[in-house]
């Protein structure tokens, strides 16, 4: 008896030592008492109901832009895998979720994978269609857009087998990515079995008609993209393991690149010449059909980085195979174009979202995605435990600590007359810092850069979760992203910040892609999921203005970017519309300073942030405090509402790092605990009337407490107030 009676005693000593012992003995518990009665950050209203009612989503240059003409930015997240088939209870819940938090579009992400008919992978089961067609029907009525990333790996079923050159080498795919096993992942942009399964599932879902809407997918307006694949292309990496499991499939390649050579150079002989005998493997030849083009990024980052160490060319070998993979990934768009195209859908495509190396294999997936549509790109930032937070090491440096790195990195492939939108971005856990990501991407990313749309990864419940981990590091609803997002969604929304003029166009001339030739220098840095580009054109000038690439056939000399906006001395950096601000001489903070919304973002213990006629003060290491008229037309100084949002770091319960933050120790468990904040904001001369302050609960409600404003002035104790928002109003 005495055994679990001891047993228990010391597994609450711990629990209550681990509790005590940790960082935040002083933080407060995030209790979000959730429900849709009347919520002051509601951004319901704020949605443009219902989803289609300006037509199509077209691309207009660098903008997205419907039918009517009405330019647009979405501010959405991911759903994934089963989700999209949830019981109507839950997608009614979702979308209310959804809507109250300023979501107006969401990226439904690889959920064919659960919704196959039987042993069919072109064919979806009827019930889950059901779930589908009402979820969508219910995003469409609230003004929240849809659209597919329905291909992760098309994975392939019995009733493909006598489709396909040879079945059982793609069933038994193994890759280093479980869920992508047995599918046509990486072999799909070569092989034309492969495409015809994922174009005929495409087709037959824009043929579908949704008994809700009447509509047709194809016919659907609030369907505003149709990606082709996620996460892959011709050069990526995994095509050489994928390969060496499917001879089939690699001699049909090499077949194609043999043919390909022939029509260049005629024979073996002339090809040995152009390349050199050496850099034609014995038993390769034209006359044999077994030349291997060597698909591999890194392969083709390798050459790029010696040749240029060298000052030398890229060998010819090399430039031949890119630009024939390039070729060959390039038609299998076209194709998968022509097939969408034919049903009469009219909205915008996404070939991948997947870079490519660096270098010239780089800028040619570019130009195959841009030769397709809209570009866009995945990027993540923090974690270290993997896909699940866990025990273990933490890449716990924040973005702020160096400007342009990290998410906001992946702005380096924005082309200059395409949208851009990052479909997938998250700042993971047990990084610390993971609350800089949303305003970062608000403000540099959707505001500076001008992207045109991105869906944070990922929405898995229509509610808060209980700790910060799902279990896993992907949660847009921790309070350290959802909580931040009714005050960037209105500044998104409202264009508060301006777009900045270009500060650097990175010119790719087309015919000397063929020769290997940029005319500037670039790397990539790359952990997996995390990606990283700089090199003559800095990502620290992302901080500064538009940073951009052309496609051109026409050559020009390579223009060093214009840095006068970078102090590298005193480290902080200006951005061209004069509303930002990163000082980096720490561990780093930003600023926006506009008409409409003002925002501390990072570092700034005991420094006063003077931004306009407002004056911030905070003594919290690192705080975020947004401050933003809450009408739609309104300036702060014309607004009778203004939201206060102020948020720092989050825990769970029982959260245990080292001492240097380095590695955590222990997950911890629910609740979540809030660090607060406390700040001091002098709002001299902006508010016009008599205001009152009213602390609000931690959704948004208005509690019955208020603060006292001397003169403009307001101290929000965070640590006696247990809040996040707080609401100014007006007489």
């Amino acid at each position: 008896m005495l055994a679990p009676i001891i047993s228990a005693a010391i597994l609450l000593i711990s629990s209550y030592f681990s509790t005590q012992n940790s960082d935040h003995p002083n933080w407060f518990e995030f209790k979000p008492n959730e429900g849709y009665s009347a919520s002051e950050i509601d951004m319901t209203e704020w949605l443009d109901a219902p989803a289609g009612k300006h037509g199509f989503l077209q691309m207009q240059g660098k903008d997205l832009v419907f039918e009517n003409g009405e330019k647009v930015k979405f501010w959405g997240v991911n759903i994934s895998s089963a989700r999209p088939f949830s019981e109507k209870g839950k997608a009614d819940q979702w979308v209310k979720h959804l809507a109250k938090y300023g979501v107006n579009a969401v990226r439904f992400h690889k959920f064919t994978w659960h919704a196959y008919k039987e042993d069919h992978s072109t064919l979806l089961d009827e019930e889950k269609y059901q779930r589908f067609d009402y979820f969508n029907h219910a995003l469409r009525e609230k003004g929240i857009y849809y659209g597919w990333s329905h291909i992760y790996g098309h994975r392939v079923k019995p009733q493909d087998s006598t489709r396909l050159l040879a079945y059982e080498e793609v069933k038994n795919l193994s890759y280093p990515w479980s869920h992508l096993n047995g599918s046509t992942a990486s072999l799909i942009n070569f092989a034309e079995d492969l495409q015809d399964l994922s174009i005929e599932l495409t087709v037959g879902m824009l043929e579908h008609t949704n008994p809700h809407t009447g509509l047709r997918y194809a016919d659907d307006p609030a369907l505003i993209f149709i990606e082709m694949q996620n996460e892959d292309n011709i050069f990526w990496s995994a095509i050489g393991k994928a390969l060496e499991q499917a001879p089939t499939y690699k001699a049909l390649l090499c077949e194609q690149f043999s043919d390909w050579l022939e029509a260049k150079y005629g024979n073996t002989k002339k090809l040995q010449k152009a390349w050199g005998k050496k850099y034609l493997p014995e038993g390769q030849s034209i006359e044999q059909k077994n030349v291997f083009p060597e698909p591999n990024h890194s392969l083709f980052s390798y050459e790029y980085a010696e040749a240029y160490k060298a000052n030398q060319p890229i060998r010819q070998d090399i430039l031949d195979k890119m630009q024939f993979l390039h070729e060959r990934q390039l038609a299998f768009y076209k194709k998968f174009e022509k097939a969408i195209r034919a049903t009469g859908y009219k909205g915008v495509l996404v070939s991948s979202c997947w870079q490519a190396g660096m270098g010239p294999s780089h800028y040619y997936n570019l130009h195959a995605d841009y030769q397709t549509g809209m570009i866009d790109r995945h990027n993540y930032w923090g974690g270290g435990t993997g896909h699940r937070l866990k025990a273990g090491k933490v890449k716990n440096t924040p973005m702020l600590s160096r400007p342009g790195s990290g998410i906001l990195s992946t702005g380096m492939q924005q082309v200059l007359n395409r949208p851009f939108s990052i479909s997938e971005w998250m700042c993971l856990m047990p990084n610390e810092w993971t609350a800089e990501g949303v305003p970062l991407v608000a403000l540099y990313g959707m505001g500076l850069q001008g992207w045109d749309a991105s869906f944070h990864f990922g929405s898995d419940v229509p509610h808060y979760t209980k700790t910060l981990h799902t279990p896993g590091v992907y949660n847009v609803e921790s309070p350290t992203q959802l909580a931040l997002y009714p005050a960037v969604a209105r500044m998104i929304y409202r264009n508060d910040i301006a777009e900045g003029d270009a500060i650097s166009i990175r010119k790719v001339h087309l015919p000397s892609l063929k020769k290997g030739k940029l005319g500037f220098y670039e790397t990539v840095e790359q952990g997996y999921d995390d990606k990283f580009i700089t090199g003559d054109v800095p990502a620290e000038l992302l901080a500064a203005g538009k940073v951009a690439v052309e496609f051109s056939e026409k050559k020009s000399e390579f223009t060093p970017p214009n840095t006068n906006l970078w102090d590298k001395e005193e480290k902080n950096i200006h951005s061209n519309t004069k509303e930002l601000y990163w000082d980096y001489s720490g561990k780093g903070y930003v600023t926006a300073n506009t008409a409409n919304s003002k925002a501390v973002v990072g570092f700034t213990k005991g420094k006063e942030i003077m931004l306009g006629d407002i004056s911030i003060q905070t003594e919290n290491e690192f705080a975020i405090i947004l401050i933003t008229a809450l009408e739609k037309d309104k300036s702060l100084a014309a607004s009778k509402k203004i939201l206060v949002t102020t948020l720092a770091r989050a825990a769970n319960t029982g959260m245990l790092y080292n001492s240097e933050h380095t590695e955590i120790l222990e997950v911890g468990e629910a609740p979540i605990l809030l660090e607060p904040v406390d700040v001091s904001i002098d709002f001299s001369s902006v508010l016009k009337s008599k205001p009152t302050v009213y602390v609000l609960d931690h959704v948004g409600r208005k509690t019955k407490k208020t603060i006292t404003m001397k003169s403009n002035a307001v101290e929000l104790a965070g640590t006696a107030n247990k809040a996040i928002y707080y609401l100014i109003e007006l007489e």
